[in-house]
């Protein structure tokens, strides 16, 4: 469908009135493809362009136009479509939206009409709101129509893109909107308004952090030696030397699960195999695995073929208990090492463990470099 002039010059006039406004939201908005649609109702994004309804568009005045183009914009930057994974797609909806909302909302911008808020949760990822909407259970009222698309509407330039044409791009997509992110960020410093407008800073931060393959990290942290920990330096990290075989110096692995984080049956599958084919591929490992929240389950010890058991928990998260008992059960073992599978949010212990610890972080999770002690990774899929 050929774009309607006078909805050009509509989106044409938002631009401008964003450029004034604020560097960052003109710049992200500057880098969006906009295509006319009328298979969407108002407004809507597949996560590399912003469908908009033409007859929808012109009824709204202009302060509501600027808040409806951002409203997908963020979206569409925020990767909101591929981060929601296999996640439920209204669930998953309803708390981008309340996390758009907010942040639009905060920086004096309309959200558009009947739009979603929720003020003690839009401070949160995206995957933080989803999961204590999901958690308590509450009926929050959803769009008649989700505005995160699968591919572009079938009347919009690049209809036909569906899961198998979109999975070899995404790589592209999301290194896209990490440039967008950096530029409007660039824009924002420069004006002397800081890199990120107000609530925006722990999405943008969780978008441009450097993504690292998880799967290798874990196996370079599992099969250094003993002496490697032992000498353990930060400088090496990332360097690729790890073992080509352990010969009769064990390390025990202790693993623990972080069950209040409502972390997904996906992920945990996905990270528990990845540590059951490097216990087989160096029978010099040996490993318990505990589940935690407040409390403390395990140790259930972790063999190739092992059927998981079921997670046990759903209350607050304290990660002191497992680190008491690692230190107090296993301290006849003299090389021991750790994996935490978690979000981060919960209480630490005061002082770090005496033993090399690795968390693998959840999407959405605690920033990275937020972590007290030990390496940090983010689980990926």
């Amino acid at each position: 469908m050929s774009e309607p002039s006078d909805l050009k010059r509509l989106i044409s006039a938002s631009r401008l009135r964003l450029s004034r406004l604020s560097p960052f939201f003109s710049t992200l908005a500057l880098h969006t493809p906009f295509h006319v649609s009328e298979r969407v109702p108002t407004a809507a994004t597949d996560g590399q362009a912003v469908y908009v309804n033409p007859a929808f568009f012109e009824k709204q005045t202009p302060e509501a136009r600027d808040g409806l183009l951002l409203h997908e914009v963020l979206h569409a930057a925020l990767l909101h479509v591929p981060r929601r994974g296999g996640r439920d797609p209204q669930a998953w909806n309803v708390a981008a939206d309340i996390v758009v909302n907010g942040i639009l909302v905060r920086n004096g911008f309309s959200i558009p009409e009947g739009g979603l808020r929720d003020i003690g949760l839009e401070r949160l990822s995206v995957e933080e709101v989803y999961d204590r909407v999901a958690k308590d259970g509450k009926k929050r009222r959803a769009p008649t129509e989700s505005d995160l698309l699968e591919g572009a509407p079938d009347d919009a330039p690049g209809a036909g893109e569906r899961e198998g044409g979109r999975a070899k791009s995404q790589a592209h997509l999301e290194g896209q909107w990490r440039n967008a992110l950096r530029a409007a960020a660039d824009a924002n410093e420069a004006a002397g308004q800081g890199q990120a407008p107000a609530g925006l800073e722990r999405e943008v931060e969780s978008v441009r952090e450097p993504q690292l393959d998880w799967r290798s990290y874990l196996w370079r942290f599992l099969t250094r030696t003993p002496v490697d920990f032992e000498e353990f330096d930060r400088r090496f990290v990332g360097q690729g030397l790890y073992l080509e075989t352990i010969s009769g110096q064990s390390v025990q692995v202790l693993v623990a699960v972080d069950t209040s984080a409502s972390i997904q049956r996906q992920l945990l599958t996905q990270f528990l195999g990845e540590v059951t084919g490097i216990l087989q591929a160096y029978p010099g490992l040996a490993c318990d695995l505990f589940f935690a929240d407040a409390a403390l389950d395990g140790p259930y010890p972790l063999q190739g073929g092992l059927t998981i058991p079921a997670p046990k928990g759903g209350g607050g998260t304290d990660f002191r208990p497992f680190f008491t008992t690692a230190e107090r059960d296993y301290n006849d073992w003299p090389h021991k090492v750790a994996v935490y599978l978690t979000d981060g949010f919960g209480s630490f212990p005061e002082r770090a463990p005496d033993f090399p610890t690795l968390w693998v972080v959840t999407p959405g999770g605690k920033l990275l470099d937020k972590f007290p002690f030990g390496e940090t990774v983010r689980l990926l899929a």
